[in-house]
C-alpha cells in the first residue's frame, strides 16, 4: 500500500493554531524574572553557601487528534518556580558539604514523589506544607546520620529556606537564619523569623539596655544538622501580588546591609540580574565578612480573568 493512499491522513493532524482551544491554567500565564548570585566574600576561606532555582510542572501537549479543533487544547501546562538558599556551618569543608547536600537531598526527595500536587487550593495546600515539611525532616535526619558517619564533618549543618510559587501562590519553609523578604508596592517585608539564640532572648524580653550580645546573633537554635527537632520548618503562605519581588538571601548580606538599603536597591527599576549584583556588590564594599549569596524573582501576575 502506498502511503499517499491514506487520504483521510489530515484529519488526524493537530489543530492548526488559529482554531480557539480551552483557556490554559493561571500559573502559565504568571512571568518570573529570576537571578541568583553568590560570592566568597572578602575574609572566608571557602564559600559555604549554596543555592538553587528550578522551574518544575506538568504540561500536556496534542500531537495528533480526531477531535474538532477546539474541543481539546494544542498544549497546556501548570508552571511553578522553586528557589532554595542554604547556608552552611561546621567549618573547613563541612558547611560547603552541608549545604550541599541539604539542597540535592531535598531535590532527591521531590523527584522520588510519585505524584505532585500542582495546585495550591484549599484542598491541596495542607498535603503540600505537610509534604514540605516532612521533607525538611528528611534531609535533617539524612545530614547528622551523615555528620555522625564521618569524623570530619562532625557538627556540620546548615541554614535552608524555600520558596515555592505557582501562580499567585507562594509557600516560604525555612530552618535558620537564611532569610526570605517580600518588597511590595516600594515597602520591604521579612516573611521568615530567624531561629537565633538573639531572636529567642529578645522574643523573651531578655536583652538588656544595649539589646542582645552580638555572640548570640550566631548561634541557631534550629538548623539542618541539629538531631531531633532542628529540621522542623517554619511554613508560611503568602498570595503574591502583580510587581512583587522575592528576595532569599544569607546573613552574609543582611549582615552588612541594612534593611533600608535592600528594600532602595529592590524599588530601582530594572532586571532582577542587576539588583542581585548590586545587593552582593553592597555587601562587599561594606566589608564582605561573610559569604554573601542572594537569589531574587521578580514576578509579572495578569489580573485574573
Amino acid at each position: 500500500m502506498k502511503t499517499d493512499s491514506l487520504t483521510d491522513t489530515g484529519e488526524f493532524l493537530a489543530p492548526p493554531p488559529s482554531e480557539a482551544a480551552p483557556p490554559g491554567p493561571p500559573s502559565a500565564s504568571v512571568q518570573v524574572d529570576l537571578a541568583a548570585l553568590s560570592h566568597l566574600g572578602k575574609v572566608r576561606p571557602n564559600n559555604e553557601d549554596n543555592f538553587l532555582v528550578v522551574r518544575f510542572g506538568r504540561f500536556l501537549d496534542t500531537l495528533l487528534s480526531s477531535l474538532p479543533g477546539g474541543q481539546v487544547p494544542r498544549h497546556v501546562g501548570e508552571t511553578g518556580y522553586g528557589v532554595l538558599v542554604a547556608d552552611g556551618m561546621g567549618g573547613m569543608a563541612a558547611g560547603e558539604v552541608a549545604s550541599r547536600a541539604a539542597i540535592a537531598l531535598f531535590i532527591d526527595l521531590v523527584l522520588a514523589t510519585p505524584d505532585w500536587v500542582l495546585s495550591l487550593g484549599e484542598p491541596e495546600v495542607e498535603e503540600v506544607i505537610d509534604r514540605m515539611a516532612r521533607r525538611f525532616r528528611d534531609v535533617n535526619k539524612a545530614v547528622v546520620e551523615e555528620a555522625q558517619a564521618r569524623p570530619g564533618l562532625r557538627g556540620m549543618g546548615t541554614t535552608l529556606t524555600m520558596a515555592c510559587s505557582l501562580g499567585a501562590d507562594l509557600l516560604i519553609a525555612h530552618v535558620g537564619d537564611s532569610p526570605a523578604y517580600l518588597c511590595r508596592g516600594g515597602e520591604l517585608h521579612r516573611l521568615t523569623r530567624d531561629h537565633t539564640l538573639a531572636q529567642e532572648l529578645a522574643d523573651r524580653g531578655a536583652a538588656g539596655p544595649g539589646g542582645v550580645p552580638a555572640r548570640f546573633h550566631h548561634v541557631l537554635t534550629q538548623a539542618i544538622g541539629i538531631p531531633g527537632p532542628g529540621g522542623e520548618p517554619d511554613v508560611r503562605r503568602v498570595r503574591l501580588a502583580d510587581g512583587d519581588r522575592l528576595l532569599l538571601c544569607t546573613d552574609g548580606l543582611t549582615g552588612m546591609v541594612d534593611d533600608a538599603e535592600i528594600a532602595a536597591e529592590l524599588r530601582r527599576e530594572g532586571p532582577a540580574d542587576a539588583a542581585c549584583r548590586a545587593l552582593v556588590g553592597l555587601a562587599l564594599e561594606a566589608g564582605g565578612k561573610d559569604n554573601v549569596t542572594a537569589v531574587l524573582a521578580y514576578y509579572r501576575i495578569p489580573p485574573a480573568r
